[in-house]
């Protein structure tokens, strides 16, 4: 079977589990090779009933007590069953798996896998995995992979399926030039599938990981060096007269400018008279005033005649971007028009946003990935500038610049803060400035680490803040509950909140699954206070300004990065009022309040960021994607950062070996890249 066929065209996928993978993002056999997952488990040896506790994931070896029972409602099937281990009893429920009665039947004496509770003082299961006595002590031994799994579907279930997967491509689908995976004795393609997804131990894991983490970082820097080929000492196409228009506006804000943001300034301006176009990353700390340095430089432009663009991973940013644009343009007496194009726009407002770009030479255009659209032309368009540039691939970056007739001057801006040599390799096609001074009347945010005995107590703080007029985001690492992880989920936790709250706060539920135009009302509602308290998973990590936000509470802390976390943190202490980050800690380990105190002492983000870098162990991959940079599907900037620096010397070797269309040819990179791995096209939605 081709990667490329139809998911339905695996065995065991219907016309309902075909829409089940969709939801995730998987249409083809290849795509279910690279669902990787998020965490693995050590099926752990069952235990007496007698001495379980409520609340807990067990495994009891059992028999069947009496014949299970299926009854119908309204809404569903509910299977129930009765087991005993000879020390204790427990009753075990399934809803929508009548099946499940004739398997017990069958197999009277099974392995019970679940969550115990107490219900009516006695023992219950809901929906426990049932295994033979057998099969489960094969599964023991090897490492079972976790997926992000949505209602219809079990991790077992979605196992099965990439097994028969694997079991169906017969190819192997190199394209790895055979030299560089000898000269790292790196495992091949689909050994390395294979492997991550059914390891036996950590060993055959880590080495399935480097392989796979190569792969993305190598593919992606091969693209880096593409952009870097093509664009490099390019002539600049937009001339400029040298004056003091920056200055004589920079000097108008109410605020001064920070000496980091004025030797930034100084770098742009050194670019944009350089006799060659810009090409620059702008590397700061959240907060720290990166958006009116851009403001600026698009201003000079403006005031040269020329059109600019600037482009938002949100449309929710990119309308915020509009609005402060227009009010700096007022407050500077500034005559420059300003466009907002984004996908939620009406045709005929679309339509408007088109002309005026074709008429208005000097505009500053923003909005999001509809700046990249066909319908979109431009005139003298002399800058672009990306916002939160690792939310977008190179190619976009690419499609955007290449809307002008002369290559513009690039700028990229991030707020991610990573080390300054692992920076050199991502952006290796960007010159870099540091912004890493935040403005002097910034309270510092205040931060703790607590235990989850503390969270009744943490919602509480969270309900005197809002009783003060002020907002709070919670973050919850996913969206719907996983019976086989035991970690906090945005769905459930709503409810829990609405039932504690009662009617003293509004409650707010984002997350990636939901449509764009739901997220944008979503934030629009918090942005106005309408929604109080915001329940997200990592989505709201590049957000929106909400200065009246003053508590950041994360859920399973210990399962992010440090750096994503200090992003997180990020989006409070934007205002005047006194800030505040809660991180629930749910782990008993050393390592995890070590790492997260680190967090806690600090918020300094390039010092964070070192500091994760030094103390990621081979471990650390598991769980939560960690640094979220990139957005990689299995490779992380921080874990990785051994293969990324092999990735850059190994890319930048094979570039100088050959042309890089030859390469191309050579690699089946192009084929691989669109249909089969995927691995550099990175979603804006997670």
């Amino acid at each position: 079977m081709d990667r490329n066929a139809p998911i339905q065209e695996l065995n065991g996928v219907g016309p309902k589990t075909e829409k089940i993978l969709q939801k995730l993002g998987v249409y083809t056999v290849g795509d279910i090779l690279l669902a990787f997952p998020r965490d693995y488990k050590q099926m752990p040896e069952p235990e007496h009933i007698s001495v379980a506790e409520p609340e807990k994931v067990y495994a009891f070896h059992v028999r069947l007590c009496s014949s299970p029972v299926t009854r119908s409602t309204r809404a569903m099937q509910i299977s129930t069953a009765q087991f005993s281990d000879g020390t204790g009893k427990v009753e075990a429920v399934w809803f929508r798996m009548p099946y499940i009665c004739n398997q017990l039947n069958r197999e009277p004496e099974v392995i019970l896998y679940g969550k115990l509770t107490l219900k009516n003082k006695k023992y219950v299961m809901e929906q426990p995995a049932v295994w033979k006595p057998d099969e489960y002590r094969k599964m023991q031994i090897s490492l079972q992979p976790v997926y992000p799994l949505t209602k219809g579907i079990s991790s077992k279930q979605f196992g099965k399926l990439v097994r028969t997967a694997l079991d169906s491509v017969k190819e192997d689908g190199e394209y790895i030039p055979e030299e560089i995976l000898a000269r790292h004795q790196f495992m091949g393609l689909r050994e390395a599938l294979e492997k991550v997804h059914f390891p036996t131990d950590l060993e055959e894991l880590t080495g399935a990981r480097k392989r796979l983490a190569f792969d993305e970082f190598f593919l992606f820097l091969l693209q880096i060096q593409r952009f870097k080929e093509h664009h490099e000492q390019t002539p600049n196409g937009f001339p400029v007269v040298r004056d003091e228009f920056i200055e004589v506006v920079a000097e108008q804000l109410p605020f001064p400018l920070t000496n980091a943001q004025k030797k930034t300034l100084e770098d742009l301006e050194k670019d944009i008279y350089s006799p060659y176009a810009m090409q620059r990353l702008i590397q700061g700390d959240v907060g720290s005033g990166k958006t009116i340095l851009a403001f600026l430089i698009m201003a000079k432009f403006a005031h040269e005649g020329y059109q600019t663009a600037i482009m938002a991973p949100t449309e929710v940013l990119a309308r915020q971007h509009y609005d402060t644009f227009q009010k700096w343009i007022a407050m500077f007496e500034l005559d420059f028009p300003v466009i907002l194009l984004t996908g939620s726009l009406t045709a005929k407002e679309k339509r408007e946003a088109y002309a005026r770009m074709e008429t208005e030479q000097n505009a500053m255009i923003i909005g999001t990935h509809a700046l990249i659209q066909e319908k979109a032309l431009y005139q003298k368009l002399a800058l672009v500038v990306t916002d939160e540039q690792h939310r977008f691939g190179v190619r976009q970056r690419e499609t955007l610049a290449d809307k002008s007739s002369r290559l513009p001057h690039v700028l990229v801006m991030s707020a991610t803060p990573i080390p300054r040599t692992l920076a050199i390799i991502l952006y290796g096609d960007l010159d870099i400035s540091v912004v890493d001074e935040l403005p002097a009347e910034r309270l510092p945010v205040k931060n703790c680490v607590v235990g989850p005995k503390m969270r009744e107590k943490s919602w509480n703080f969270i309900l005197d803040e809002v009783q003060k007029g002020h907002q709070a985001y919670i973050i919850c690492p996913l969206v719907e509950a996983n019976e086989e992880l035991e970690l906090q989920d945005v769905t459930s936790y709503v409810k829990k909140l609405e039932q504690y709250y009662g009617d003293r706060i509004s409650v707010g539920l984002l997350h990636g699954k939901m449509r764009p135009a739901e997220k944008n009302k979503v934030m629009e509602a918090f942005v106005t206070g309408e929604i109080q308290v915001l329940v997200s998973t990592t989505v709201v990590e590049v957000g929106v300004n909400v200065p009246n936000a003053t508590v950041m509470m994360i859920e399973d802390a210990q399962r992010f990065g440090l750096a994503q976390l200090h992003q997180l943190r990020g989006r409070v202490g934007r205002g005047n009022a006194q800030s505040y980050c809660i991180l629930m800690n749910s782990s008993n380990g050393k390592n995890a309040k070590e790492r997260l105190n680190i967090l806690a002492s600090s918020n300094d983000g390039f010092y964070i960021a070192s500091e994760d870098l030094k103390m990621r162990g081979p471990g650390d991959f598991f769980g939560v994607r960690q640094s979220g940079l990139m957005e990689f599907k299995i490779a992380d900037v921080f874990s990785d950062a051994d293969m990324l620096s092999i990735a850059s010397e190994e890319a930048k070797e094979y570039v100088e070996k050959c042309n890089l269309n030859d390469c191309e040819k050579d690699m089946r990179l192009e084929t691989t890249l669109k249909n089969a791995y995927k691995m550099t096209e990175y979603s804006t939605n997670i």
